[in-house]
């Protein structure tokens, strides 16, 4: 095992921190400071229960002595398994951040009616096996304290509900604000945008703009009142518990604006080929993925996951699919919770991934760092980052290699309807974009196993075996 090193996102929390061990491995350490909370809550039984549910991720206690950490003494180490991939509410799709708040109250829930209170209420301590939540951070639970007031109410409205509403009041995607303001949707933004109707239903009026309006009043209040009532208020466990029902009623209430257009949502059902052409990439694609038997399949471009569900019926036991459109990517998330299929489709655009953010560019990782994965499905998406987005050919090819080792990528030439579409109302300038020029950048960086030529299209899938190192 090599010598684990710390998380760079995992710095905040006085009560412990996260080191990566080896591959599988995740090490989480309890410090002197969150001992007495830790002890209490374990002694409730909670833990282990949520991880016979699969609420939270298993756990074993690990020998503290083989954890570099400064902090000493070590109370605790923690080892669980490093997850497939670690995602960001940002990159979520609508019906995923729902269900990822659901879940978070669940979780809340039954730990209040343990005697135990979440210490915070962030997003990022959710992810998704598959389209299934699962709580992760072992040390964000603490005992109740009798008559507290929920202290996560805030940043549960921030980074859960105000995303949600933005979407399904005014019909804007949360993605991309998300992104650009790690710590979510401040109530006070949000109830500048909210029409007036908004005050006639119980649950934004209650938790974005009653708060909001009182978040203003007390920023120009010098004698800290505000605040000092805030702490002071005292709320009965069942006044909690009603709360916590509250906010499922408000959140399960939501739906994504109507009306809102999509270019690709409907590209299953109309694209450029048919019939014969169709039937012969399928097999092809369940061919290819059938021989490499891979555990995890990366989807580029994955629409509503017709192919990601052919990678999983051949034995993939995950796929990790990338999606630019966002009503293409939350139908293809609905498409998965309905058959349970294990297939988590994330918003994300090849042409402009998810950076490096927060303190130091360290606390949230690129996506390209998380993503590790055995299997790369690129199908119809090369024209889209070559043409639609002006990036050279040799580069696009580059981004897809390095991806994952073996794969498959369809090129679409530009005699395709498709492309030609794309060319209607521009200047074709690109003088390289063609199938013996993209063989010849994928034959720099890996061996071709096969070339599949499309009945009818033009169109051509290529096997392909990485021969050099990810750059």
């Amino acid at each position: 095992m090599t010598s684990p090193r710390a998380d760079g996102g995992s710095f905040r929390d006085p009560a412990g921190h996260v080191y990566e061990g080896d591959c599988d491995t995740v090490i989480r350490v309890v410090t002197p400071h969150g001992a007495s909370a830790f002890d209490a809550v374990e002694a409730t039984g909670l833990l282990p229960d949520l991880v016979a549910k699969g609420l939270l991720v298993p756990f074993e206690r690990a020998p503290a002595h083989l954890v570099p950490t400064t902090e000493t003494p070590v109370h605790a180490a923690l080892s669980h398994p490093r997850l497939a991939l670690v995602s960001y509410p940002y990159e979520w799709p609508f019906d995923a951040l729902k269900d990822a708040a659901l879940f978070h109250l669940d979780v809340q829930t039954r730990a209040l009616e343990r005697g135990v209170m979440l210490s915070d209420a962030t997003a990022y301590n959710v992810q998704f096996q598959g389209t299934q939540p699962i709580f992760i951070d072992h040390l964000s639970f603490r005992p109740y304290r009798d008559g507290e007031f929920w202290q996560g109410h805030g940043q549960f409205c921030e980074q859960f509900l105000n995303p949600l509403l933005l979407d399904a009041v005014l019909g804007i995607p949360h993605n991309a604000w998300y992104r650009g303001q790690l710590e979510g949707i401040p109530s006070v933004e949000l109830a500048k945008l909210l029409p007036r109707r908004s005050w006639l239903k119980p649950g934004q009026l209650l938790n974005v703009l009653l708060p909001a309006r009182l978040q203003s009043r007390s920023l120009g209040d010098s004698s800290d009142s505000a605040q000092k009532k805030t702490r002071q208020r005292r709320l009965p466990r069942e006044a909690l518990l009603h709360m916590f029902k509250g906010l499922e009623r408000t959140v399960s209430s939501l739906r994504p604006a109507g009306g809102r257009a999509s270019v690709w949502a409907d590209y299953a059902n109309d694209n450029s080929y048919r019939g014969e052409s169709r039937d012969a990439k399928q097999d092809i694609v369940a061919r290819t993925v059938a021989a490499a038997r891979p555990a995890t399949v990366l989807d580029v471009g994955c629409n509503t996951g017709d192919y990601a569900l052919i990678a999983l019926a051949e034995g993939a036991r995950l796929v990790i699919g990338l999606e630019a459109d966002p009503v293409t990517a939350n139908r293809a998330y609905q498409r998965a919770v309905a058959g349970g299929h294990a297939f988590l489709p994330l918003l994300a655009d090849a042409a402009n991934p998810s950076p490096a953010q927060g303190w130091n560019h360290a606390e949230r990782k690129t996506l390209e760092q998380r993503l590790r994965t055995d299997f790369l499905q690129a199908l119809a998406v090369v024209h889209h980052l070559a043409i639609g987005r002006n990036i050279p050919l040799p580069m696009v090819v580059d981004w897809l290699v390095d991806r994952a080792p073996e794969g498959i990528i369809e090129f679409v030439p530009k005699s395709d309807p498709m492309v030609a579409r794309m060319l209607r109302l521009r200047d074709d300038i690109f003088g390289d974009y063609h199938e013996e020029a993209f063989a010849a950048a994928l034959g720099r960086r890996a061996r071709i196993e096969a070339r599949h030529a499309l009945p009818d299209s033009g169109r051509t899938l290529f096997h392909y075996q990485r021969s050099t190192p990810p750059r």
